[in-house]
Parts: C-alpha cells; structure tokens; sequence
C-alpha cells in the first residue's frame, strides 16, 4: 500500500476545456489538486483525438504551446512559458499530437523521473468493451504510460442522458477521485505485470445518471472486458448506391490520348469520383446492447445495471494461453508437407 501523495501527469484525448468536445478534464484538475492537495502536470492533445487508440506521431513534428486556463475554461496560449497573470490557475501543455505521444513526451522529455501516476480522461462517454477500448484514445494514452512502467488509469463518464445535466458534473469528479486515491493506496498485484508484478493499468467507468446525486452513490464493480464487435463505421458520401457498378480503374487510351494531362490513376485533383467516406458509425448495438448479450462481470453489464466498472488490464493484447509456462516442445508446428 502507497501512503504518500502521487506526482501526478493528466492526459486525455479531448483536448483543452471545451463545453461541447471537452467539458471535464477541468473540474477533475481541480478536484485532484485542490481536494486531494496532489502535484498534478497537465499534457493534452491541442485538439479532439477521440478513436485514435494508442497511435503515434512518427513522421509529423509534434509541436506544442503553453496553456493557461481560468477557471471558466478559457485561456491563452503562448508559444514560451510565463509566469502565471490575474485570474490563471495553472500552466498546461498543449501539443498537436496524439493523447499516446503526449503521454510519452510528458513522461520522457517534459517531466522525466517526475510522474508516479499518469490519468487519461475523464473522457466524454464510455470506454466499455473491446470494440471501444481497442478504439479508445484514451486508455491508448494509459496503455503509453504503462509501456512506460507508469502507474495508470484511464476514467470516463458515460453518457447516458442527453444533454448530460451539469449537476452530475461534481459528483463525478468526487466519486472519480476517490476511486482514483483508492488504486493509488491499494494497487494491486499481477505477477506478468510490467513494474514490479504489478497491475499495468486500470480502466475506469463511470456511468453519469441520477442515482449520482442520491446519498447511497453508484455501486463500483470490479470488472472485465466485454468481448463485443462492431460493424460499419463509415459511411459513403459520393452519391454511389451499394450495387451501382465501381468506376473504371483507368481511363480508355483514346481520352488520355486527347487529353495528355488526365491521370490514369483515378479522378483529378479536384474530382473526389465514388471514393468518398464519412465517419458515420451504427452504434446502437454498442451503445443500447441486448441484456441477454452482456456477460455477467462485464463492464457493458456493470454499466447497464448503472455501475461504476473498474477494469484490470495489462499493456498488451490478449494472451488466451494463461500465464504458466509452456513446454517448449509444445510450441513446435507439426505439419505435413
């Protein structure tokens, strides 16, 4: 059990405060530093990353400005750090990048040997189930703290009502950190765990529903993954039905023969052709699943029944084999040629 406060770097992927993209990373700052009385860094992306996973910038510079938020949420950016002006609360980051790159930046180039806990979010809506934690920017930006032998945890407030009434806001942020204050003085043990037989990271769920505001609070379950899928995510907006015919892939000789400057690798520069998709997900099998599809223990079933849901998890993809060594004469392929 720790019993000294964290040095504490926050992270997410909705960027800077926002009403509409980002309405929490704020107020939790201020529940972290202020009710906790914990060090806390703020990295953030400079925009909304949502659905990005764990990806990073490995060709693009990753170029950032100094932040400096008031207490509604506004700010100025400016390119070199200064002292803190009337009405400021503190200096953040802001990077165009990635919530893993900023995870990675922060760790290794801003506050090297300064972090103890990384926490990514709160983000806006669940990060219940693989089809959204392998998609979560989020618990990418955890799982790039992990990677990196770092405490931690990545929180989100599901969106259960629209619009989310603003009163659920504190509340959130209350029960948030007292999870949060909990793992950090109870971690618990993984002997496969990437720091010292340690759990890697912790997945976070709290669903935003008026039971937050009754005395008794939401139940907290401990939980695992729900093993769901999804299907389209994107839509076409060219204009082209499902069964109309493709496009030629090039043009006939005797066109380009008249026009010598046509592509024969597609439409012109300012033609977008039948090519064209849209960010358009179907996910009301996601969001509004069938009770009877949610394996009990899940995080999809904790958040339907209006649990909190708190996850282990390890900083890798799946390993269905268990944790016990094998006999290595096992693992040898034995086919016919």
């Amino acid at each position: 059990m720790s019993s000294t406060k964290p040095r504490v770097l926050l992270t997410n992927d909705d960027g800077p405060p926002n009403l509409h993209e980002s309405p929490y990373i704020l107020g939790l700052y201020r529940h972290l530093t202020e009710h906790l009385g914990w060090d806390v860094k703020v990295v953030l992306p400079s925009s909304q990353k949502s659905w990005i996973g764990k990806a990073y910038h490995i060709k693009e510079l990753t170029i950032g400005q100094y932040f400096y938020p008031k207490v509604d949420g506004s700010g100025e950016t400016t390119a070199r750090s200064r002292p803190l002006q009337d009405g400021e609360i503190a200096e953040w980051i802001l990077l165009d990048s990635t919530p893993a790159t900023c995870a990675n930046v922060a760790l290794h180039n801003l506050y090297m040997d300064e972090i103890d806990l990384v926490i990514s979010g709160p983000n806006l809506g669940r990060n219940t189930s693989a089809a959204f934690a392998l998609s979560s920017g989020t618990i990418g930006a955890a799982m790039s703290a992990a990677l990196s032998k770092k405490r931690a945890i990545a929180l989100s407030y599901g969106t259960v009502e629209h619009p989310t009434p603003i009163s659920y806001f504190e509340p959130a942020h209350d029960l948030g950190c007292r999870i949060i204050n909990h793992l950090w003085n109870n971690w618990d043990e993984d002997e496969c765990g990437l720091r010292d037989g340690e759990i890697d990271l912790y997945n976070v769920n709290i669903p935003l529903i008026a039971e937050i505001l009754s005395e008794e609070g939401l139940k907290i379950a401990w939980t695992r993954i729900w093993r769901n899928s999804y299907g389209r995510l994107f839509k076409n907006i060219s204009g082209r039905t499902s069964n109309a015919p493709l496009p030629t892939a090039e043009a006939p000789a005797a066109v380009l023969d008249q026009n010598p400057g046509a592509s024969r690798l597609g439409p012109g520069k300012n033609d977008t052709g039948d090519l064209v998709f849209k960010w358009g997900p179907e996910m009301k099998g996601l969001i509004t699943p069938l009770p009877d599809t949610l394996p009990v223990g899940s995080d999809g079933w904790a958040i339907h029944h209006g649990m909190v849901s708190v996850t282990p998890l390890r900083a890798t993809f799946g390993e269905p084999h268990g944790d016990v060594a094998p006999d290595p004469d096992t693992l040898l392929w034995k086919m016919k040629l």
